[in-house]
Formats: C-alpha cells, sequence, structure tokens
C-alpha cells in the first residue's frame, strides 16, 4: 500500500505540494487522499484545478479521508496547533519552514512527533540545491579549511508581503519568511554548529506605508561555535520591476579558501513579448511537457517534497525512524534555527545582543 497524504493550506506554496503529490501519485508512490484550507473560495478552485477531494479543517481531513501524513503549508504562526493535531492522530508530518516562530511551540511539535513515534521533517529545500551539495561537501573535505566567516542575502519583491498575504505577513517577518532558509543551510553545510550570540537590526519604512505593518528588512548577525560568524540579510521590499521574485546568494570564507554562490543568476535571462527581463531559477522549479502532453515538475524545491513521500514509503516496508536519521531535515534540526530567529526578532525589541544556552 502507498502511504496516503493530505495536505493542509491551498495557497500559493500549497499548490507546490499539490503538483508535487499529484506527480508522485502518477507514478504510484503515495495517493493525495485531499486537500484542507479554511477558506470555501480556494477549496474551490484547488478542486476545480486539481480534482483533490476538499475539507474545511485539518480536522475534517483527519477524520474523513484518514491520511497516513500530513503535509503543513498555511502560514507560519499555524502550524504548530495543525501539526501536533496531526501527530496525535497517528500521522506522520512534513511541516514547510519555519517548524514554528517559538521555540517552544517548535519543541512541543517534536516532543509530539517522539511521543507519537512519527516521523517529523521540515521542508528546507535548499538542502538539496546542487550548489549547496558541493560546498558541503568541499567543507567536509576541508577544501576551505577552517570555515571563519560567510554571509547570505535572500530578498523578495514587495508583492509578497504586500499583495500575496497582506493579512498574515505582520505576523511573520524576512527572517520567518526568508531568512530560515540560508540559517538552515548553512548550519547544514558546516556541521550543525549551535548559535551562541544574535542580534539583530531592521527597517520598518516601506510596508508600513503600503498598509501593511511588518518588518521591511532584518539583519542577523550571529556567532556560532568554532568563532564561526554568520550575517544573514532579509527583505521582502525589491521594487515589482526587479528582474526576480526573489534575489539570493550566499558567500563562504575559510582560512584557506572562499566559496561564492549566486542563487538568483543563473545564467538564462529572459525578455518576453509583454514582460520585463526575468531570471528565473529553473534549478528550484522547472515544467517540461512530457510526450503525452502531461506536464513534469523537476527542481530543488520538487526534490525536497518528494524525498519526505520517500521516507514514508521506506517506513511503509519496514524501516525504523531510526535507521532514517540524516536522510532528511528533521524537526529536531528545524528547532535550533527557531531558537535562532526567536533570538533575532527579540534582539530587534531590546536593541542589544542575545546570548543562547
Amino acid at each position: 500500500m502507498v502511504p496516503r497524504v493530505g495536505i493542509v493550506g491551498g495557497g500559493v506554496f500549497g499548490e507546490m505540494h499539490l503538483k508535487v503529490f499529484r506527480q508522485l501519485e502518477r507514478e504510484g508512490r503515495c495517493e493525495l487522499v485531499g486537500l484542507a484550507d479554511v477558506r470555501s473560495s480556494q477549496r474551490r478552485l484547488r478542486k476545480k484545478e486539481y480534482g483533490v477531494r476538499t475539507f474545511k479543517s485539518h480536522r475534517e481531513l483527519i477524520a474523513k479521508a484518514k491520511p497516513d501524513a500530513i503535509v503543513v503549508v498555511t502560514p507560519d504562526h499555524l502550524h504548530r496547533k495543525i501539526a501536533i493535531d496531526a501527530l496525535n492522530a497517528g500521522c506522520h508530518v512534513l511541516c514547510e519552514k519555519p517548524l514554528d516562530v517559538t521555540t517552544k511551540g517548535a519543541r512541543d511539535i517534536v516532543q509530539a512527533a517522539k511521543r507519537n513515534r512519527r516521523l517529523l521533517a521540515v521542508d528546507f529545500h535548499k538542502r538539496h540545491a546542487p550548489a549547496h551539495i558541493s560546498l558541503k561537501q568541499a567543507v567536509a573535505a576541508g577544501k576551505l579549511g577552517k570555515v571563519e566567516y560567510a554571509y547570505a542575502w535572500m530578498e523578495d519583491r514587495i508583492e509578497v508581503p504586500r499583495d500575496w498575504w497582506p493579512e498574515w505577513s505582520p505576523k511573520s517577518s524576512p527572517i520567518w519568511f526568508l531568512g530560515v532558509h540560508y540559517i538552515d543551510v548553512f548550519r547544514w553545510i558546516v556541521g550543525n554548529p549551535k548559535a551562541k550570540t544574535v542580534y539583530a537590526t531592521g527597517q520598518r519604512r516601506k510596508l508600513k506605508s503600503a498598509g501593511v505593518n511588518a518588518w521591511d528588512a532584518i539583519q542577523a548577525h550571529i556567532e556560532f561555535e568554532r568563532g564561526i560568524q554568520f550575517t544573514m540579510h532579509a527583505s521582502w521590499i525589491l521594487p515589482e520591476t526587479f528582474e526576480a521574485i526573489v534575489d539570493q546568494g550566499l558567500r563562504v570564507i575559510g582560512t584557506d579558501g572562499c566559496v561564492e554562490l549566486d542563487g538568483q543568476y543563473l545564467g538564462v535571462r529572459e525578455c518576453l513579448k509583454d514582460e520585463l527581463t526575468q531570471t528565473r531559477n529553473h534549478e528550484f522549479y522547472h515544467e517540461r511537457i512530457e510526450h503525452d502532453g502531461s506536464v513534469r515538475y523537476s527542481g530543488y524545491g520538487i526534490d525536497s517534497i518528494a524525498e519526505f513521500c520517500d521516507m514514508l514509503n521506506l517506513l511503509s516496508i519496514g524501516y525504523r525512524l531510526k535507521e532514517l536519521d540524516g536522510r532528511y531535515a528533521s524537526g529536531a534540526e528545524a528547532v535550533e534555527v527557531v531558537r535562532i530567529g526567536e533570538a533575532a526578532h527579540r534582539s530587534l525589541r531590546t536593541g542589544r545582543p542575545v546570548k543562547l544556552r
């Protein structure tokens, strides 16, 4: 029997999950049993587009569709309740990042997974980017010497917080929505050190003038164990005329080498009829028309979601949870990222560095 999967949240990224799990279903790797969304308009839209059975709440989805696993693709601050309810109902869980917006909430989810002996994975898709995998291998082989410092930037165009999610972006931030990606992948690249000190600054101007009470940008400096320094620049106010929905990159410097990764411009620039010049990230997401006219989705954004399905299938043939350690981004690893994010917001409020134990 293939794993039965339900999705909670049918918004912009919820649609990405719908595409992936429909594709996995066609390949015989899972069965998509339903989508829950509190918005009736969204339920009607996704049912029409994907033929998926829809439900008004995650509880109704769990009770009526009886999935083996639940995928949580809701706004950041809603993850905890849904994930814990699913785990307590005996479902495995894949949660979009961040796991929660409080350390306590994240730990509560991890404890629920342990208590119920269920898989808890987090969709940190940057671990699947080919350049990040190569960099991790280079660091492990000592080709950069000892990593001393690094910095990353991830920035969205302003329509993301202003037009896509004006209701909940004030409950999130550039760090929660964007910065956690690079905080996680940098920790993963250098061997998952713990943070010692976090200091953050930020700006509130552009979005406030547009009627959205959210941070424009946040800069977080993190001191990790082994003296590793990391600075994260996260923003979601790039102008609408910018050539990509996301601008991003990473630079890592060691005692014997350095690596620079441009995650936004990957060598393809398009200027098509009635469109501005664009640089699309086809490594993250790509659509290909097959010979039979169907669409196949690929890219590291797809691989990260499909990995969860692979873990479910391994469990279904007798693997134990312990045997899967290290094969996926776990809830336990995600707690440290939440701890850093929470410290950054505490530093924003106090104007002082936050020391972590």
